[in-house]
């Protein structure tokens, strides 16, 4: 039996010369060079569509790159695939788990290994697994079965899975974005322990400049595919890092807040209604929205925003409870929405507000394609839809090779371009919006953030829902935290305490 985690020969140092990487006539990657000291934390910053993923695919191995080099500890290796890459020490956490739910920590770990016995010793591998965590920084249950740790447990198991597997060079993708502001300095501060200790090497790739700021040493910025700038972070402000990122480009101004609070237009009443795994319940007592008001719902994954997204559109039905807008029963059919003036942006909209495969005309069409001026239409008119689409496509800025272009050939950040042009167009009394920012780079986010506003500005009563806590703080006017399905902190903006929302994402107040 081999048993990992002894880091051997510590923290790797890993350079990329004039990578290049090419997709047809498209050029992803363009001669960057980009070295990685051992034992530094370096943060990889850009906007999407900027190169970052395919840089560290070429990393991976998961791209064979078009021209250019690896040098892995001072020499050139070769990488075809995963793993040559993790045979020369290189892991990599993803933004999503990979750990397989219903099996415990310790299993994870042990069925990990590429010599993982057929049959498992479990007496003498639970002494291995003691002799390894008593070596880490981190504290996992081992005997609990993945699903029921927290995001923060599940985030410290991928990187312990690293560690356990030998990794020296490890690259973070968006380490943070399921956790809560207190797990998230936890997890990264330890990650800073070991690259201090010269245990490993970390690039991480971000869009959060108070994490690049108070745990990188390094930080290097990519633009359309070159290498734009690296610098020491002591020496480097948020707005040069920005400025980087960005080029010439300029930040969509943030509307200002203006007007007061109106009447009730949400409001959701004793609701009741299952969770994804049917075992328990949301319970949502009591919800209101006010015309001209954002309400911001902060908290972690998978603590029922999701099932009140789907209740709200009509996707989950109610056990007991009611809700309301404008004070009448509404059950989310495309009828009432259109009366009512209800909009939504779901999270992941190519998948839950767009048929990926139809145009971006017939997508944005979707609310207005069987309306006229006097009522609804028998016959579609493809002239006034492709007109609207275009008008829209201007307006909010869509870039897309051609408005027959099938949506799902477009990025993430004009996906929401897109979505937010159809429902934002016309009259808007509630609009009901999920993670709105989720991955996109920093000229998508201040964009969709600055219509949002501009949106309650107009009087419409938002109920936004986000587990990126920075985004609800500017944008909310009362802010709310929801906890295994139910509202557990309700404050207005101005009183809000971060530590406080901080806890009762997490479930400890």
């Amino acid at each position: 039996m081999t048993v990992k985690g002894a880091l051997p020969g510590g923290a790797l140092g890993v350079e990329t010369v004039g990578m290049t990487m090419r997709f047809g006539g498209f050029t992803a990657l363009d001669g960057v060079s980009i070295a990685v000291a051992p034992g530094s934390f370096h943060a990889l910053l850009g906007e999407n569509g900027a190169g970052k993923s395919t840089l560290v695919k070429c990393m991976m191995g998961f791209y064979r790159a078009t021209s250019g080099q690896l040098m892995v500890g001072g020499r050139e290796v070769e990488v075809p695939d995963p793993r040559a890459a993790h045979a020369h020490g290189l892991g990599m956490v993803y933004q999503h788990f990979t750990l397989v739910p219903s099996l415990t920590a310790a299993e994870n770990l042990v069925i990990s290994r590429d010599d993982a016995p057929r049959v498992i010793d479990w007496r003498a591998e639970r002494v291995a697994l003691a002799e390894f965590m008593g070596r880490m920084p981190f504290a996992v249950p081992l005997d609990q079965p993945v699903r029921a740790l927290s995001a923060g447990e599940k985030q410290k198991l991928e990187i312990l899975k690293q560690l356990y597997l030998g990794r020296r060079f490890l690259i973070l993708d968006e380490p943070t974005s399921v956790l809560t502001p207190d797990e998230a300095d936890e997890v990264l501060g330890h990650v800073k322990a070991l690259c201090a200790a010269g245990q490993i090497t970390v690039l991480m790739i971000t869009h959060k400049f108070r994490e690049v700021t108070a745990y990188a040493d390094t930080v290097s910025v990519l633009r359309r595919g070159a290498l734009v700038g690296t610098g020491a972070v002591a020496e480097l402000t948020h707005d040069a890092m920005a400025r980087m990122m960005m080029g010439d480009a300029r930040l969509a101004d943030p509307a200002p807040r203006t007007g007061t609070p109106g009447a009730p237009v949400l409001s959701v009443n004793g609701v009741r209604a299952s969770d994804r795994s049917g075992l328990k319940d949301i319970a949502i007592d009591g919800l209101t929205v006010r015309a001209g008001e954002i309400v911001g719902i902060a908290g972690i994954s998978g603590n029922g925003q999701m099932e009140l997204m789907e209740v709200l559109t009509g996707q989950r039905p109610l056990a007991a409870g009611e809700v309301l807008v404008k004070g009448a029963p509404y059950d989310a059919t495309r009828e009432e929405a259109r009366i009512r003036c209800v909009r939504y942006l779901p999270e992941e909209p190519l998948h839950n507000a767009c048929a990926a495969r139809m145009s971006v005309t017939e997508n944005i069409a979707f609310r207005t394609f069987d309306l006229n001026g006097k009522g609804t239409r028998f016959w579609l008119s493809g002239r006034e839809m492709r007109a609207r689409a275009a008008d829209l496509v201007a307006a909010f800025k869509v870039k897309t090779a051609s408005l027959d272009s099938p949506m799902a050939s477009l990025s993430g950040g004009n996906v929401q371009r897109a979505v937010l042009a159809r429902e934002l167009t016309g009259d808007v009394d509630l609009l009901v919006i999920s993670n709105p920012c989720f991955g996109l780079d920093f000229t998508a986010v201040a964009e969709i953030r600055a219509r949002i506003m501009a949106a309650r500005n107009a009087g419409a009563a938002v109920l936004l829902m986000s587990e990126d806590l920075d985004e609800i703080i500017e944008l909310a006017d009362r802010v709310l935290v929801m906890s295994e399905g139910r509202i557990a902190y309700d404050r207005p903006a101005a009183e809000a305490d971060r530590a406080e929302i901080g806890h009762h994402m997490g479930g400890h107040a």
